[in-house]
Formats: structure tokens, sequence, C-alpha cells
């Protein structure tokens, strides 16, 4: 019984590391949409204001 809890304890904390580094990867990933959307529509905003001026 010991043994089979002490098995069962190991597979949930590599469940848990498993998890852990898919949700960073996520994260990553969303941050570098976020980047991306940001710059676009900063280009997007800054270009009007350059056209609007001239």
């Amino acid at each position: 019984m010991t043994d089979t809890g002490n098995a069962n304890k190991a597979r949930n904390r590599q469940i848990a590391r498993n998890e852990e580094a898919k949700q960073v990867t996520g994260s990553a990933r969303v941050s570098i949409w976020a980047i991306a959307v940001a710059v676009i529509i900063g280009g997007i905003l800054f270009t009007l204001g350059w056209l609007s001026l001239r």
C-alpha cells in the first residue's frame, strides 16, 4: 500500500511539472501575440497621425 501511495505521489508530481511547463509555454505564446498586436496597432496609429500632419 505504501509503495502504491508513493508511486501515485511521484506520478502526481510529474504530472504537475508537465502542466506547469505547458502553462509557461502558453503564457509566452500569448505574450508574444499581445506584443505583436500592440506593435501593429501602434504602427497603424503612428502612420495615421503622421499622414494627418502632412
